[in-house]
């Protein structure tokens, strides 16, 4: 059973990103009763618009599906985690930590940034194949972060996956975040 979910935002906005909150929504008004929480990185809240360095990065996804289990009285293994961007990759790579693997019911990218616009050279993809939660990615066939064929690629080794594309859409998702929350919203459900 999914308790709860919480949410990161990409690197250049924060929780109260108007797709995070579509996601939100959706959850909400599903019959499933599941908490939701959106959470903002450190970096964030001090005010600083670029990212702190990875490992502080995933140390606050740890720490914030902790304390959301910790209130929500579950396991971690009862909720789902991810987010936008960055927020989803921090996720990911919370689970995939060898030292500190994070056991969640379910992971949701959105917007997988894969590798950095015009370096497909320098993938983001070498702990994707330790991610176990079932997962699901969300992106545009126009993403300048990872096209159809790169995504689908770096995300063959992983187990239990599930892509959706949004035809047209680029890495912001322009006027898809209503459609975006229903997908997520489904598929958490489902879990």
């Amino acid at each position: 059973m999914i308790n709860g979910v919480v949410l990161f935002p990409g690197a250049g906005t924060n929780a109260n990103h108007k797709s995070l909150v579509a996601i939100e929504s959706a959850i909400k008004n599903t019959n499933a009763k599941i908490n939701v929480v959106r959470v903002d990185f450190e970096y964030r809240k001090a005010g600083k618009s670029f990212p702190d360095k990875t490992p502080v990065l995933i140390e606050t996804v740890r720490n914030a599906v902790l304390q959301a289990a910790a209130s929500w009285q579950c396991a971690t293994n009862e909720v789902v985690i991810g987010g936008r961007s960055m927020g989803g990759r921090m996720c990911s790579m919370a689970i995939a930590d060898p030292e500190q693997k994070l056991e969640v019911a379910g992971l949701v990218c959105v917007c997988y940034p894969l590798h950095p616009p015009k370096q497909p050279e320098k993938l983001r993809s070498e702990h994707l194949p330790r991610v176990t939660a079932p997962t699901l990615f969300i992106s545009g066939t126009r993403d300048e972060f990872g096209t159809v064929e790169e995504l689908t690629a770096a995300t063959s080794p992983m187990n239990n996956k599930k892509h959706v594309w949004l035809d047209g859409a680029r890495h912001d998702l322009k006027n898809r975040d209503i459609e975006v929350g229903e997908i997520i919203a489904s598929w958490v459900v489902s879990l």
